[in-house]
Parts: C-alpha cells; structure tokens; sequence
C-alpha cells in the first residue's frame, strides 16, 4: 500500500506558492500594453479582475477540499460537468497555460536584451527550446530555485513600490482617468486577467496541504488580496511616474518607470527580478501545460501515445514536444497583445467552467463530494464568476472572442469525433440536468392529470371503417372519456371529389351545420359514456377533421392506424399530415384484440414518458383494472448514477398513476428488438410516432417496426406540437435521459 503525502506545507507556503505562480508577465509585460487601451485607468483594470478571479479562487479551494487527492483544473470540471466540458476545460488549460508561457518569453526576452544588442525573436525561440529540453529531461531539475526565484521578485517589486512612492505625488499623469470609458476599462481589464491565472495552481498539492480546509482558502485569499495590491501600487507607480506615450509604447515599462525613480541600481533590481520571473513562469507553462494532454490522454479523451513516459528521462515526452511545438509557433507566428488576449480569453472560459463544476457537485450530491471548506454565498458566487468571466470577453476585442469561439468549438468536434465512443463516464452536472428534466416532465405529466375538465375524444372513421374495428375505437375512446368525465364524439368523414356538381356535394356541412340527431343511447349505455354519432361530407377529409376537432376542442382524436406505402418516409401520407397538423393528441389505434385486457405497456426511447402517454394508459388500465409496466431502456455503458437518477424518475411517475404499475429498465443496445420481446405478453402497448418526415428518412422509425411485430393492441401516441417540448429541449431530455 503506498504512502499517503504528508501535509506539510503550512499557511505561509500556501501563500508563497500561490504568488510565485501570480507574479510575472502581467506586471512586467501588459501595463504599458493595457495603458493604450484604458488610459490611467488601466489601474483600476488590475483591480477589477483580481476580484473578478475571486468566485473562481472560492470554487478551486472548496473543490481541492473535497478531492485533495485528484489536483488539476481539468480533473475537478470533467468530474463535475463531464468528459464533453472536461474536453474544453483541458484543451482550453493548455492553450491558456502554453500562450502565458509564449506571453512571458516574448515579454521578457526584451528585459535581458536591454543589456545586450540581440534579436527578440531569435532568442525568444532559443530559450522556449531549452526550456522544452530542459522539461524533457524532468520535472525536478525545472523547480529547485523557485523559492529563490520568488523572494528575489518580491525584494525587486517591493523595493519598485516603496521607492517609487514617493515620487508619483502631485503627478499630471493621471490626468483624464476614465477618459476611455467603461468599455476601455473592461477590454484592459480582461487583457490583464492572465497575471492571475496562477491564484489556483496550489489546489493540485492540496493532498500536502496542513489542516486544507482552513490553510487552502485563506492561503488563496490572502495570496490574491496581496497580488492585486501589490499590482495596482506597481501600476500607480509606473504610471504616475512615467509619461503615457512612453510607457504605452514600451517593451520594458518597469524599466522606463525604474529609471524614473530607482536610477540604475533599481533598474538592474527590476532586470533580474524580470527575467528570473518570467523565465520561470516560461518554465512553469511548459512544466504544467504539458500535462494537460498526458492527463487527457489517460482518461481517454486524447491518443493514447501521450501518455507514453520516455525511459530515458522519465517525462511525457511526447506531450511536452507537442506544448512546447505550440509555444515556439506562438512566439513565432503571433503578436505580444493577441497572445495576452487569447490566453486571458482562454483562462476566463476555464474560471467560468470551475465555478460551474462546484454548482453541479452540489446540486449533483456527488458521491464522495464532502468539502471541508465551502464557498460563501452559494451559488451567487459561482454565478457570478461566470456571468463576469463571459461578459468580460465580449469587451476584449474580435481575437479574443473568435479565439473562445475556435477553442470550444474544435473541443467539441474533437470529443464528439475521437473522445465520445471512448469514455463511458459523467459528470455530476449531467445528472443535474437529467434531475431538472425528469422532474419538469413530472410536472407536465401531473398537470394533465389533474387540470383536466373532462377528456373529450373524437373519433374520425370513413366509410370504409369496419363495423368491428369502429367498435374498437369507441371503446378505447370511451374508456379515456370516461376516467375524466369525458364524453364521446364518433364523426363519419365522407369525401366527395372537388369536381362533383354542387348537388352531389349537398351534404357538405361546416363543423357548425352537423346535426347530432343520433345522439345513441345504445352506446352511452353499452359505454357508460355520452356518445355522439355525425357525418360530414366534404372535399378534403384531412383538412374536415382538423377543422372540426378545433371547433369541438378535441383532447384526442383517435384514428384508425393504416398501413403506409412505401414512398410514406420521403413524401409523406395524410396520417402524417394529421398528427402534424391535429390541434390535439392524436392516437392511431392498431386494434389486434381488446377481448381481455390485464396489462398496458409504455414504452419511451431515451427520454422522459410524454405526459399523453402515461394519461392514456392510466385510464385505460383504470377502467380495465389493468396494470401498468413501465418500459425504459438504458445502454450497457450507464453509470450508476444514471440508473438511480432513471429508477427515482420511474418511481414518482408510478405515484402519479392511481393503478398499480412495474417498472421495466431494458438494458439494451437494441431497444426496437428488445422492446418487442419485453411487450411479447402485454395485451396493449402505448408508444410514441418518432417524430417527422426527416427522421423517418434518415434512420425509419423504431415504433413503427414495433407495432407492426407485436401482436398486441398497439396505440401511437402524438402528442400536440403546442404541449409538446421544443426541438433543442428534447435533443436535451435525450442527451441527459
């Protein structure tokens, strides 16, 4: 049994690692940069995103309590939102961390050229390979001095503060402070969100972390309140002190305020701590970004061949090839201030999914998910961080957006290409989801029981019904009516052709003009129900119905179930038409025997029962003293999770119904055969039409193979467009169900 890391690292290494991996090229590299577009303002920028990091820095904390042990941005949201959002989070981390590490090379290669006649690029290039060799060789070479590293920075900055202090008294600089406006403030302030996006690295060694549920979030408070106060007096300094068109256009604007204030001792200070600083943030990019597509990788979201580990040097050499490949083509091919936008857009989109993943651990009730520290204010935090994080892109400019855009867009196409048939996991907020849309379909099925004044059913036969198979229909009409207090219209629709003289046509009547003469006392007994008998003659069956089942306002209209022809799929019948156009639910009945009814099967294909469904069968197995069976079908693949979440959902909808009912969850692949052999002994079957033409088209439609193989009484249930979810709601309930 291995051993467990000890905790060790107290409250102050907390707060030094938390810094260390703060402070870099967003104060050295980005107020000049930011100054063009917020003017004075820029100061206030620094200040607004630090606190726009805090909702992100609450949720990492309450995260790294919960699951000290997992460490990782990535790991935290594909646990929490799934292998989908845990692919953008990955891809996102890595493009975020390998642009900051591109940022500070770019950035800080003018540092150490101000002592040395060089090239940037050339030598941006060179250091960004070392440094890849370097990481080749192992991750313990690379973190030996960052405590030295970290300590000599803050001398050098606090020295910057202190000295220059006194010197931005009375200054002209910040004249016209918001003379750029909010729009400018918030562009700035979303160019400089990447000098925070080191303030959660600690969570990945929370395991080592003493007493965590205390040290972990005061650690990353205090090192976040500490940073963006040590930023904004960096920034007033360097503008109060320098003039705006020279430090908006400088490559070295701590250098440029250094000289104001320092002189040359302070300027070497300020060359040191920068090009220590920003190498090791180059370092440390390389270091973690690199892991992203290893860890991706082992979880199967990415080619297997990036979890490979060399033998000679022991790293993921592959994958730290590939970051490093990224970062020496974004020192090549791209702008300094495109690469700040693009890496501030990318950590901003994974912040947003951080504050999401703790909403869908707590609404999820997690397995395991028992945080020692908890994030105040929930969830308006968390909303909060994303509304704030979103928005905030919006105001940096096309790069940024069109970037955002380019990297959930290529995540998505790559999981749903490469990563979806290799993962079986998901996550909490799925079940999240699949909670909310099994309980609102709940709702939908509750109100039809109970707002319902009376079902009223018409029944639509021709002259060509048959005496037996319009019995048929009058009697599953009946028995719906009756459960509510209903009654019964029976309408005979005879169709003339549109050519016919006017006298033939006689008899043509507006739904108004039918006359109900034979109002059958037979039948109301036989039925127990009011039955009204009519005919209507017309030119336009089809059309005759739908007008006459709005002015009746019909609840269901039953029909008769035909056969269709083979050309059904492409150009459709006029039984298609009807179900799409009825103002109603529309049942087509398959009558096979109705001489002795015991059991009512409900079928649904991955996805909540239609609330038409379930009214259905419970009136019909009420008036039969039936019973109801359930039938739900699940993948092999189903977490357990899903299982529970199914098996609960099928529990309250068996509350609902005032008969009794079994529960039938088919493990299955298959569902249209499976289905067949589940409701082999049933002696009615209630399933649903699979939608329109298009789909009928491109992949048939199940029920329809089903109701012409069981033996069974079949009835298709379809439901009224206006009472029916949207297109996007139920790709939704068949995603999550």
């Amino acid at each position: 049994m291995g051993k467990d890391l000890e905790r060790d690292l107290g409250l102050l290494s907390v707060v030094a690692i938390s810094i260390g991996a703060m402070v870099g090229s967003g104060i050295f590299i980005l107020p000049g940069i930011a100054l063009k577009t917020a003017g004075p303002a820029v100061i206030l920028a620094y200040l607004v995103a630090g606190i726009l990091v805090l909702p992100a820095a609450l949720s990492k904390a309450e995260m790294a309590t919960a699951m000290p042990e997992a460490g990782g941005t990535y790991i935290y949201i594909e646990r929490g939102m799934g292998p989908l959002l845990g692919t953008i989070a990955g891809v996102g981390t890595w493009f975020a961390l390998s642009f900051k590490g591109a940022l500070a090379l770019v950035g800080g290669v003018p540092y150490l050229l101000y002592l040395f006649d060089l090239p940037v690029k050339p030598v941006a290039l060179g250091l960004a390979a070392l440094l890849v060799v370097v990481n080749l060789f192992g991750a313990k070479q690379t973190g030996r001095l960052q405590v030295g590293i970290v300590a000599v920075m803050l001398a050098a900055l606090v020295w910057f503060v202190v000295g220059g202090g006194t010197a931005v008294t009375g200054s002209t600089y910040y004249a016209g402070f918001f003379e750029k406006g909010a729009g400018g403030l918030l562009a700035a302030t979303g160019l400089v969100f990447v000098s925070y996006a080191g303030v959660t690295k600690i969570a990945s060694v929370a395991e080592e972390v003493e007493n965590p549920d205390r040290n972990l979030p005061l650690g990353i408070l205090l090192s976040l309140v500490f940073t963006t106060l040590l930023y904004v007096l960096i920034v007033v300094v360097m503008v109060g002190v320098t003039p705006p068109d020279v430090l908006s256009d400088s490559g070295v604007p701590m250098i440029d305020a250094a000289e104001a204030t320092l002189a040359w001792p302070g300027v070497v200070a300020i060359i040191v701590a920068a090009v220590l600083a920003l190498i090791s943030t180059a370092n440390a990019g390389i270091l973690s970004s690199s892991r992203y597509p290893f860890a991706m990788a082992r979880d199967d979201l990415a080619p297997p061949s990036l979890t490979e580990i060399s033998d000679r040097w022991g790293t993921p050499a592959k994958s730290i090839t590939l970051t490093g490949a990224v970062m020496l083509c974004l020192i090549a091919f791209v702008e300094i201030q495109d690469i700040a936008k693009l890496a501030s857009a990318f950590k901003i989109i994974v912040f947003a999914l951080v504050n999401g993943a703790v909403i869908a651990f707590r609404e999820g009730a997690a397995d395991g998910y028992d945080p020692s520290f908890e994030s105040p204010l929930y969830p308006w935090t968390q909303i909060a961080g994303i509304l704030g994080g979103v928005g905030l892109i919006g105001f940096m400019g096309t790069i940024p957006l069109l970037g955002a855009v380019l990297i959930i867009g290529g995540s998505v196409l790559w999981y749903l290409v490469y990563a979806r048939g290799r993962v079986d996991r998901e996550g909490a907020a799925t079940d999240v989801v699949r909670r909310s849309v099994g309980q609102q379909a709940l709702e939908r099925t509750k109100t039809m029981f109970e707002d319902v004044d009376g079902y009223e059913v018409l029944v639509a036969v021709t002259e060509d019904t048959g005496e037996d198979r319009e019995r048929a229909l009058v009697r599953i009409a009946a028995d719906i009516a009756r459960e509510n207090d209903g009654s019964v219209t029976v309408v005979q629709f005879d169709e003339v052709p549109d050519q016919a003289p006017l006298e033939q046509a006689s008899e043509i009547q507006s739904p108004a003009d039918v006359a109900f003469e034979r109002t059958t006392a037979d039948l109301t007994a036989e039925f127990d129900v009011p039955v009204h008998y009519g005919e209507i003659v017309s030119h336009d069956t089809k059309h005759a119905i739908v007008n006459f089942a709005e002015h009746e306002g019909a609840d269901f209209l039953v029909l008769e179930r035909q056969d269709e022809p083979l050309y059904a799929s492409v150009f459709g019948t006029d039984f298609e038409w009807l179900t799409r156009n009825a103002p109603c639910d529309v049942l087509l009945i398959e009558e096979r025997d109705l001489a002795d009814i015991h059991s009512i099967s409900v079928v649904t294909d991955r996805g909540p029962f239609d609330p038409q469904k379930i009214a259905v069968a419970n009136a019909l197995a009420t008036e039969t003293d039936s019973r109801i069976d359930l039938v739900y079908p699940v993948d092999g693949a189903a977490t357990d999770t899903r299982r529970r979440t199914i098996d609960e959902y099928l529990g309250e909808l068996e509350a609902l119904c005032s008969v009794p009912v079994d529960r039938s969850v088919v493990e299955t692949d298959d569902p249209t055969q499976e289905f067949v052999d589940v409701t082999d002994p049933t002696d009615v079957l209630v399933i649903g039409t699979d939608g329109g033409r298009v789909q009928g088209v491109l992949r048939g439609r199940p029920s329809e193979r089903i109701v012409d193989t069981v033996e069974c009484t079949a009835i298709q249930v379809q439901p009224d467009d206006s009472s029916r979810p949207g297109f996007f709601r139920r790709l939704l309930e068949r995603v999550v169900f």
